[in-house]
């Protein structure tokens, strides 16, 4: 049993106040109480021992743990810490286990916290991620369909990284361009795309990563660049974060690449960019691909019938949708309520779908941005 007053100490000084008067026998002054005669006995053997520090409360926690780590194997693990800083707890466990294994190493978990506890490791920035994709992608069932973009892993020539933006025609694999860049900035990268456009015509989609310029951490992984296509009619597709196999044949493309202009790379940007025309013509026009039942790219790749007819178009919405102008603040009005959709919208028309009341899908171009909620007052992402 336990004390009934929730000041503890003070019950006990008074039960061996009563005590010591003799006014009660035992077993009534135990009940008056609320406590066994178990614990009436224990607080009178601690008293004859302690005197008043007999009331004070004790931890219940174990004096000794079998279990616990002992002082040399933490200065050991301490010390791998030190010397192999990167290494995190499960790498450091494998390393002793290999190296030590006469040993009775802690779990993982318990070497984590040991570098907690002795401020060895750093607690990780939350970062925000590029939202998913949630259309499932176009099938590449005939060229033009579905184009594959990506800036290949960059590297130096002479002084300066260079960036290779690369565009492949899913369906016949045809490398429409391979262009170093400084860096994957948006100016250079449009440019690149827009004499893609121009000389080939336009895809139905595009697929890439997550990376910029293709893909922000706003509704809809909205960048400028993504924007662009979209009021071209070109669906911005993006593989699962740490899915390369997604884009597995451009990513297999790249391997190729890497083998024959970069290995070593070139003395400069000029000569880089020769490397990549010459690749560019073998890949297409020479070189059979397996894939392709021994065929080339340029054996099956033509121009889109889709013209590139310049940047300006107008995106046109179905008869039932409602149309919402982008404020300059980044905002639409529905329901007579203000939302948050994208300052890089900006003078873009919006489609709002009606669900049911009070709800609606909202688009832009062809991609669902989310779904707007008045019940609630927010834009769920989608």
């Amino acid at each position: 049993m336990t004390w009934q007053n929730t000041k503890a100490e003070t019950e006990k000084l008074k039960f061996l106040g009563d005590w010591l008067k003799r006014e009660f026998n035992f077993t009534d002054l135990c009940k008056r109480y609320g406590i066994s005669r178990k614990t009436g006995y224990k607080l009178i053997n601690r008293f004859n021992e302690e005197g008043e520090l007999s009331i004070k409360a004790r931890s219940h926690t174990r004096h000794h743990h079998p279990n616990k780590t002992s002082m040399d194997k933490c200065k050991r693990l301490i010390d791998l810490k030190h010397r192999y800083p990167k290494w995190g707890p499960e790498k450091i466990r494998d390393w002793l286990l290999l190296n030590e294994p006469e040993e009775q190493w802690p779990a993982v978990s318990t070497i984590g916290d040991i570098f907690k506890k002795h401020g060895l490791v750093k607690a990780r920035k939350y970062r925000k991620h590029v939202v998913s994709h949630s259309e499932p992608f176009l099938d590449c069932n005939e060229v033009n369909r579905v184009w594959s973009a990506d800036f290949k892993g960059q590297f130096r020539v002479g002084g300066p990284y260079c960036y290779p933006l690369t565009i492949t025609d899913n369906y016949s694999r045809f490398l429409l361009m391979c262009k170093g860049l400084e860096g994957p900035k948006l100016k250079e990268t449009m440019d690149g795309f827009k004499r893609v456009f121009i000389e080939y015509g336009l895809p139905d989609a595009i697929r890439t990563d997550n990376g910029q310029p293709f893909a922000g951490l706003g509704i809809g992984a909205l960048t400028r660049l993504s924007i662009w296509w979209l009021k071209l009619g070109i669906t911005p597709e993006r593989i699962d974060l740490g899915c390369p196999e997604q884009n597995g044949r451009h990513e297999r493309m790249h391997r190729t690449l890497k083998e024959a202009t970069a290995s070593p790379p070139k003395n400069n940007f000029k000569e880089q960019q020769i490397s990549f025309e010459q690749f560019i013509n073998e890949y297409n026009y020479e070189r059979p691909h397996k894939a392709l039942g021994g065929k080339r790219p340029g054996d099956l790749y033509q121009p889109s019938r889709r013209e590139y007819l310049g940047d300006f178009k107008e995106i046109i919405y179905p008869h039932d949708y409602e149309i919402r102008k982008v404020r300059s603040n980044g905002q639409i009005k529905w329901f007579g309520k203000k939302y948050f959709v994208s300052e890089l919208l900006y003078g873009e028309p919006v489609g709002l779908q009606e669900i049911d009341d009070g709800r609606a899908l909202i688009y832009f171009s062809k991609l669902k941005l989310g779904i707007i909620d008045a019940r609630n007052d927010k834009i769920i992402k989608q």
